[in-house]
């Protein structure tokens, strides 16, 4: 999880790092408001439909209520995203220095999770932009992540976290969503490897991924 702040500071952790910043105790169990202006930066699921038409866009999941690799889980109707569809850019990896290479329509949510429409630029006057969408067609890019503004967060009990969920986030605003190379979530890939049949890697591709992203961040 990575934490931008008002100022550009970033912080950034392979667990929670929300609570440090915060300066709450994990044992202190129940709903905690979140002051300050902060985004929190997450990845999120992408499973890409074989009959999905490009001109049309592309179904996506920006957010669901699965326990992500950082033992957190955000509450589908915690999203409030009144301000984002009045401007629904798609970035590219969260750049603010470049143009959008997308927009997103049909912002629902549903008892699984955030979902809308990807649509990306038209070739005729952003060959970037469009070339994203082809490599999200082809399969070659499948992950986005979210960056939100968390308002709520539940700290589960002893016994609710028994599941390995530390932090709940129970209200949250959409600032912005991002296309990105590499997801931190484990359910961003269509396919795991022991279903294909691959022996497993020990190698946790979230570190490098946060690295990445951190220097395109800082630049």
């Amino acid at each position: 999880m990575i934490i931008r702040t008002k100022s550009g500071e970033i912080q950034t952790g392979i667990i929670s790092v929300l609570l440090d910043f915060l300066g709450v105790k994990k044992e202190t169990a129940g709903i905690q408001k979140v002051t300050g202006n902060v985004e929190l930066i997450a990845s999120v699921p992408f499973m890409l439909s074989a009959d999905v038409d490009a001109g049309q866009g592309f179904p996506w999941t920006l957010s669901t209520n699965d326990l992500d690799r950082f033992s957190e889980r955000i509450d589908p109707q915690g999203w409030d995203f009144s301000q984002y569809i009045k401007n629904p850019v798609v970035e590219w990896a969260h750049r603010y220095d470049i143009p959008a290479i997308g927009k997103i329509e049909g912002l629902v949510v549903d008892d699984k999770g955030l979902h809308g429409l990807v649509i990306f630029n038209d070739k005729g006057f952003d060959v970037f932009g469009w070339s994203i969408g082809q490599r999200v067609k082809a399969g070659v890019i499948r992950a986005g992540l979210v960056g939100f503004r968390p308002i709520e967060v539940e700290i589960p009990s002893k016994e609710d976290s028994k599941d390995g969920t530390s932090l709940i986030f129970r209200k949250q605003e959409l600032l912005e969503f991002s296309i990105c190379n590499v997801p931190a979530n484990p359910f961003a890939l269509a396919k795991t490897n022991e279903e294909l049949g691959m022996k497993n890697e020990k190698s946790d591709p979230a570190i490098p991924f946060w690295n990445c992203l951190i220097n395109n961040l800082q630049e």
